[in-house]
């Protein structure tokens, strides 16, 4: 269940009209900066950009922006009315909410007419044949695309591919010979450095503002919304951005990509004074597997860390020790970490000999690499220096820590069924609940003790590391299905909601 903080998160909005390590970030993802849209006091949204801040008179902006605005575009998405139909009620786990009447609030199995959505973000040209990068929650669920140039030649974009994790996107147009951005190396982005953001915000024509780099490597807890797997590293900037900025460029003096905008920091969704671009080494290497592949190839690392906003009532409950590096909270079975040997309550000091004080740090180095790709791990066990050569893994593996904190927020014991007694119910095995408490089941359920789950999310479930699993992987939401032993005949459904 997650603990909503009091300011918002705006993701730059794309529309004018909204670690695992690579690592594994959980305790921030999940208990510290899980900031809810849905929370009207949530700082963190996605946003656009408009407005001037000061800068330096001595830094001349003029060359930067005259090489980078014929690289960035206007896309406009629309998003068709879509026809929905009330689905069955046979088996359908809200009735358990709103009993037989639920179906006739929509009039039997009626139809619903949603109204077509038109929005406006960003991209940026990254090559002369049309591809564009910009964010995946500028074009998540569009139907069509349209890409307008700064010359006010208009295409129709197509997606190669979406990264939700990042929210990155790749759109390509058909065209020859467009002027493109070069990559800079995000790794030497410096605090102070002057930089302008560039894009169309609020509908706008295009749109140029300065500022410097006020922090690098944040994590905002925004991309869990959408994956389960966030990965955020973003640059921190004082350049003016609001809604419709999201996709568009953040550049150096020189006109070279330093960034992708991507959200904002504002207690009202407009801008307020923090923006936050994606690096553009991690957008370089996710934009090439996407182009190459159709879709992101990530490595992992496999291991757990800890919100530098962590409370002292969080550190001790978790056993997070002061040293220097970045304490381990856990690592997962199977993975890449711990292959080397690398241990929960090991503090890591250096990636490939960089020295890295957060855990967001580590995941920025590792997000530029493959699965098979070798790094060298420096970390301290007992005040002892160590060496590990990893080999990063393509999956994370799995954080006994996460199954057991997954288990716990259903608020009730379980215990797999004898075999005998699964027979005889029919079934191919389950897990009865146990000593029902405070908790998920007791407060969006009617489930009583001694109730049999069969699946979750139509997984067939015959014992408790096998639900524990399957609630892992099952996000924010599920659907709890079962049989009460004094009527195996029935099979009930729950839908459960906020699980992280």
């Amino acid at each position: 269940m997650t603990i909503k903080q009091s300011f918002a998160t705006v993701m730059v909005a794309a529309a004018t009209s909204f670690g695992s390590i690579w690592g594994y970030n959980h305790y921030q993802q999940n208990h510290l900066s899980a900031l809810d849209i849905t929370d009207n006091n949530s700082l963190f949204k996605n946003a656009n950009y408009t407005g001037a801040v000061s800068a330096d008179p001595l830094v001349d902006f003029e060359k930067a922006a005259t090489k980078a605005v014929p690289s960035v575009v206007h896309i406009k998405t629309l998003t068709k009315a879509k026809q929905a139909s009330v689905p069955n009620m046979q088996n359908n786990p809200f009735k358990d909410f709103f009993g037989d009447d639920f179906e006739d609030m929509f009039g039997g199995r009626g139809n619903m007419q949603a109204q077509p959505q038109r929005a406006s973000g960003s991209g940026v040209v990254i090559s002369a044949d049309g591809y564009i990068i910009t964010n995946n929650h500028v074009v998540d669920g569009a139907d069509e695309l349209t890409v307008t140039l700064s010359n006010n030649k208009n295409y129709k974009g197509k997606v190669i591919g979406k990264d939700a994790s990042s929210d990155l996107a790749v759109v390509k147009i058909d065209a020859t010979g467009l002027p493109f951005l070069n990559f800079a190396n995000s790794d030497n982005v410096h605090l102070g450095q002057a930089v302008l953001a560039i894009g169309y915000p609020l509908n706008l024509d295009v749109t140029v503002t300065s500022g410097i780099v006020s922090a690098k490597s944040r994590s905002l807890g925004i991309n869990g919304r959408n994956s389960k797997t966030p990965l955020e590293a973003f640059i921190q900037t004082d350049a003016a951005i609001n809604p419709g900025n999201s996709g568009g460029a953040l550049v150096n003096v020189d006109g070279d990509l330093v960034g992708i905008n991507s959200a904002i920091a504002s207690p009202t969704g407009s801008y307020a004074g923090y923006g936050y671009a994606i690096p553009a080494n991690m957008v370089k290497k996710i934009a090439a597997d996407i182009v190459k592949f159709g879709s992101t190839k990530r490595a992992y690392l496999g291991i757990m860390f800890g919100s530098n906003q962590m409370s002292e009532e969080d550190r001790q409950k978790n056993g997070v020790k002061d040293g220097d590096g970045v304490f381990v909270m856990d690592v997962a079975q199977s993975s890449a970490a711990a292959e080397a040997g690398i241990k929960k309550g090991d503090f890591i000091t250096k990636i490939n000999g960089v020295t890295t004080g957060t855990g967001t740090e580590i995941i920025e180095k590792i997000a530029a690499m493959h699965p098979g790709d070798k790094v060298n791990i420096s970390y301290q066990r007992n005040g002892v220096e160590k060496t590990a050569n990893v080999t990063l893994k393509g999956e994370s593996g799995v954080y006994a820590s996460l199954k057991e904190q997954a288990v716990e927020s259903l608020g009730a014991s379980f215990e797999a069924i004898p075999k005998a007694q699964a027979s005889q119910l029919g079934i191919s095995g389950g897990v009865a609940v146990k000593n029902l408490s405070q908790g998920v089941l007791t407060e969006q359920t009617r489930i009583r003790e001694g109730f049999i789950i069969t699946k979750l999310n139509n997984q067939r479930i015959t014992s408790v590391d096998e639900l524990k699993l399957a609630l892992q992987n099952a996000g924010s939401s599920a659907v709890i299905s079962g049989i009460y032993p004094n009527n195996p005949q029935r099979e009930y459904q729950y839908a459960l909601n906020d699980l992280q």
